[in-house]
């Protein structure tokens, strides 16, 4: 290879580093959300920036930590909710039947999607 090539290829490669840098530090400070249902009817949303524990009635206790919302108690027999995997601000859902908690993670407002979508028609 000649002096030329090792530089342009060079240059390309500080230029993907620079920019994957950019994208991950853009991306550092939007977190989700969580919303939680109980019975149909909306419990509240709160926000997985901050570490909580979040009391749901009487019935299940969700723990937010670091970026993640799992369930960490529940009166349930079965305590399946509890064992579903802890959800984010890319989706998921953690759900107890017999107390009819639903806990869904959203995106944030403010987040840009850049993922390509699929359009099933075209």
């Amino acid at each position: 290879m000649k002096k030329k090539e090792l530089i342009f290829i060079g240059g390309i490669l500080v230029l993907a580093l620079v920019l994957w840098g950019g994208m991950t530090f853009m991306n550092r400070g939007s977190h989700g959300s969580v919303r939680i249902t109980v019975d149909g009817e909306e419990y509240g949303t709160y926000s997985l920036a901050k570490d909580q524990i979040i009391q749901i009635n009487d019935t299940n206790i969700c723990e937010i930590k670091d970026g993640k919302a799992r369930m960490i108690s529940a009166t349930c027999p079965d305590h399946l909710c509890m064992k579903q995997k802890a959800i984010d601000e890319n989706g998921g859902t953690i759900v107890c039947l017999p107390n009819k908690v639903v806990i869904e993670g959203e995106k944030a407002a403010d987040s840009d999607d850049s993922s390509p979508s699929i359009d099933a028609v075209t």
